[in-house]
C-alpha cells in the first residue's frame, strides 16, 4: 500500500506541474495571482489570530486555508486556459462532451458537412442532446436532418440541440457541461439504455463510411479531399 502511494504521488505532482506549465503559457500572471491569494489569505487569518491571542493555531489554519484558496483559484484559471486553447478548434465540443461525467453516452461526429460543420450526440437521463459546431446557418439544416433521421427509431424522447459559439442564442464552449447538467432528467436508466441501443443501429459518420475490403491495388493512391 505504501509503495502504491509513493508511486502515485510523483505522478500527481507531475500532472500538476504540467497543468501549471500549460496554464502559464496562456495566463502569464497565474504565478503572481496564486502567490497573492496565498499571502493575503494567510496574512488575514494570522492577523485575526494575533487579535484573539491564538496566533499559533491561526498560523496553522491560515496555511491550510491559503493552500485551499490557491488550489481553487488555480483550478479555475487552469480550466479557463484549457477552454481558451480549445475554443475555435475542430472537435473541441466533442472533447468537452467526453468529460461531461457519468450517465452520458457521447457519440462524436454523427453528421458532418464538406465544410467540416459537425454534429455530436449525447444521450442521458435528460434525453438526446445534439451539439453542433461550425457555421450556424449550415448547422441548422444539419441538425434538422439528424433529428429527422433519429425520429425513425426513437419516439417520445426529448431532443435538445445547441450550437457552440459566443453569439446570441449559442452556448459557449466552457458552458456546455453546465448546460447539459441543468437539463431536467426525464428518462429512467433502462429507457436511456434502450434509446442508446436504437441510436447505435443508425451508426455514426465514421461507421457509415464505405471502406473497401482487401489490400489496396499496387500503385493506387488515396484520393485527395476537395
Amino acid at each position: 500500500m505504501a509503495r502504491d502511494t509513493s508511486e502515485s504521488n510523483p505522478g500527481r505532482l507531475k500532472q500538476i506541474a504540467q497543468t501549471y506549465k500549460m496554464t502559464r503559457r496562456v495566463d502569464s500572471k497565474v504565478g503572481l495571482v496564486l502567490a497573492a491569494v496565498g499571502i493575503v489569505t494567510f496574512g488575514v487569518i494570522l492577523a485575526i489570530g494575533f487579535l484573539i491571542g491564538h496566533e499559533i493555531y491561526a498560523g496553522i489554519l491560515g496555511l491550510l486555508l491559503a493552500l485551499l484558496a490557491m488550489a481553487i483559484v488555480f483550478g479555475r484559471r487552469a480550466e479557463k486556459a484549457a477552454f481558451g486553447q480549445l475554443d475555435g478548434q475542430p472537435g473541441a465540443a466533442a472533447a468537452v462532451l467526453e468529460n461531461v461525467g457519468r450517465g452520458w453516452s457521447v457519440t462524436p461526429a454523427v453528421a458532418m458537412t464538406r465544410s467540416q460543420d459537425v454534429v455530436h450526440r449525447a444521450v442521458g437521463k435528460a434525453g438526446i442532446v445534439l451539439i453542433g459546431e461550425g457555421n450556424p446557418n449550415r448547422l441548422k439544416g444539419l441538425l434538422a436532418s439528424e433529428k429527422k433521421k433519429m425520429a425513425r427509431v426513437v419516439v417520445d424522447v426529448p431532443v435538445n440541440d445547441f450550437i457552440v459559439g459566443n453569439d446570441e442564442g449559442q452556448v459557449p464552449l466552457k458552458k456546455i457541461r453546465t448546460t447539459l447538467l441543468k437539463l431536467p432528467r426525464v428518462l429512467p436508466g433502462p429507457k436511456v439504455t434502450e434509446v442508446n441501443d436504437r441510436l447505435r443501429a443508425l451508426g455514426d459518420l465514421m461507421s457509415n463510411m464505405p471502406v473497401p475490403k482487401g489490400p489496396m491495388p499496387k500503385g493506387m493512391r488515396m484520393p485527395k479531399g476537395r
